[in-house]
């Protein structure tokens, strides 16, 4: 694997910088049967913010959002709503269905040829597209495209680059890739919204070499302005696709989500998406009717998890873990901390997907006391000889906190005595840093997929390239996320589900992987969060796809 120990620990601080997104921000100290307490209610006066905001006139949609847009770099974005705006302003080889979870050429004319050995993908390309700045698309370029995504070391570099073993324009219009072993998911990753063509004659391949504020590539609409608090995107009049349902989209990035829920609620824009609190959210429901609102609700790939460290007693001790699922109670965290507005979730793939097998709930259940009782009484503890469970969670994290805060609450209620649980924070980039390191017992993590796969939410948390049943693992992707996991056996079906070709048989090892999941518990599944998006009524074509997408060129008014 080229990927470096260094290159995770960025990984792990980007997920976090996402997470931002899904943050209760404005809420008030939570204690145990609360309600939540946001400082914004739905009479606060708009502030200059939001008065300043005027929705857009004519065929052009405004859409207003708390979150930042760090860069436009398709080598270097490795944040959500960068993702957003590169996925309208670029194409890829491969998309999928509007509505559906169907990959679909895009860039590519059909499907990629794949060799015998699962090594070697060769792509057929439109030869009617042109990019932003007049450069013909080709093989040549899109053969450039990916090689500086993988030479110029952005964040998400290793997406390719721990893959890729060489890329090439065979033909005009024909492009081959090689692996460097077989991997079943390589088409979905072709989806992420970096590889993307950008112009020869704009960028360059050099390590470092980025452009932050600027965008030339294929998609349906160009950059005309960005900036820390706005973005506008014009409609391309050259685009080789369906062209968009608006005449652009102007981005208002707001400081506050007080300020976005204000000015949403007086009409200064047309849709808001990301983020609100729960209660605003709430409040926007209930007044939709009245107030001629649109609500679009959607499940998303946020997976929400506790990674368990089995290099610190006791730990070490698999009932001690199947004990801690057995004491986790997600509904009550559903209700209490994000009323009802998340999902709880019992395995780390998402519900999303076909394949996800509810496996903590069969086996665990939510906030099951008396089994809990009954696996640390096997493991050595009793009220004279207690368990004191550890958590820790990013400290600029609220949502993780008040999530910690119940945690507490509840299981020292339901096992007074037995179990006490101690609540640690610390800033983000040294829990990320210290994660691999092994500091901490416990630590609340979230994680964003990098393309729609299953692989993606197992294969960074499951294997282990270096390690043993006696050392746990010294080197991998389970040191770098925190559990130290070292299984044969989960090392064997991660390496034969990337291998397998056969979709069937393919879901049949995640289901295996789920079990093992679920038996060894390195790591316990707490929630999923849901995306919304409320849009003015003249508003139509809002909507997150199953991908967690949002297509802006569907909107229209």
């Amino acid at each position: 694997m080229l990927r470096a120990a260094t290159t995770l620990r960025k990984r792990w601080r980007t997920q976090f910088s996402k997470s931002r997104r899904v943050l209760l921000q404005a809420i008030a100290l939570f204690s145990f049967g609360l309600w939540l307490i946001v400082a914004c209610s739905p009479a606060s006066p708009p502030s200059d913010e939001s008065t300043a905001a005027t929705t857009t006139s004519g065929g052009r949609v405004s859409i207003g959002t708390t979150l930042q847009a760090r860069t436009l770099d398709p080598a270097d974005a490795y944040e959500i709503f960068p993702g957003i705006l590169l996925y309208n302003l670029g194409d890829r080889l491969y998309t999928y269905e509007p509505g559906t979870t169907d990959l679909v050429p895009q860039l590519a004319t059909e499907m990629p040829d794949i060799s015998e050995d699962g090594l070697t993908y060769t792509i057929p390309l439109r030869e009617d597209v042109v990019l932003h700045d007049g450069t013909p698309f080709n093989a040549e370029v899109m053969a450039f495209s990916i090689q500086r995504f993988m030479e110029n070391g952005g964040r998400p570099a290793f997406l390719l680059a721990d893959k890729i073993a060489t890329v090439a324009a065979t033909d005009d219009y024909e492009l081959t890739i090689t692996l460097q072993e077989p991997f079943a998911a390589f088409t979905a990753l072709l989806t992420f919204w970096g590889v993307t063509p950008v112009p020869p004659s704009q960028y360059e391949i050099a390590a470092g070499s980025f452009q932050p504020d600027s965008f030339a590539g294929s998609g349906p609409y160009k950059l005309a302005a960005f900036s820390p608090d706005a973005i506008k995107l014009d409609v391309n009049p050259d685009y080789w696709g369906q062209a968009p349902a608006n005449e652009g989209i102007d981005i208002q990035i707001f400081t506050s989500a007080a300020n976005l829920y204000n000015t949403f609620r007086t009409g200064g824009v047309d849709v808001a998406y990301q983020t609100l609190d729960p209660d605003q959210i709430a409040s926007l429901e209930r007044e939709a009717d009245s107030n001629d609102w649109t609500v679009i609700e959607a499940g998303t790939t946020v997976i929400n998890f506790m990674t368990l460290n089995q290099k610190i007693e006791p730990f070490d001790d698999v009932k001690v873990r199947q004990a801690v699922a057995a004491m986790i109670d997600r509904e009550l965290i559903n209700q209490r901390v994000f009323q009802g507005q998340a999902e709880p979730l019992y395995s780390l793939i998402p519900t999303s997907f076909d394949i996800y097998e509810p496996v903590f709930k069969a086996t665990y259940g939510d906030g099951d006391f008396e089994k809990a009782r009954t696996l640390l009484t096997e493991a050595g503890f009793s009220e004279a000889n207690p368990f004191t469970l550890e958590i820790w969670y990013p400290s600029s994290s609220t949502t993780r906190s008040i999530v910690a805060t119940t945690l507490k609450e509840s299981i020292e209620k339901g096992l007074p005595g037995l179990v006490t649980v101690v609540l640690n924070s610390a800033e983000s980039a040294t829990i990320w840093e210290n994660v691999e390191k092994g500091v901490y017992p416990t630590v609340l993590a979230n994680w964003y997929p990098d393309y729609y796969d299953a692989d993606t939410f197992i294969q960074p948390f499951m294997s282990c390239a270096e390690g043993s049943a006696t050392t746990l693992c010294i080197k991998g992707e389970s040191q770098d996320s925190g559990s130290f996991y070292f299984s044969e056996q989960a090392n064997r079906l991660l390496s034969e589900q990337r291998g397998e070709q056969d979709p069937q048989a393919r879901n049949q090892i995640f289901k295996d992987l789920q079990t093992l999941l679920e038996e060894d518990v390195p790591y316990i599944p707490l929630w999923q969060n849901k995306d919304y998006v409320f849009a003015q009524g003249s508003v139509e074509g809002a909507e997150i796809q199953p991908t967690q997408q949002f297509l802006l060129w569907q909107i229209s008014k």
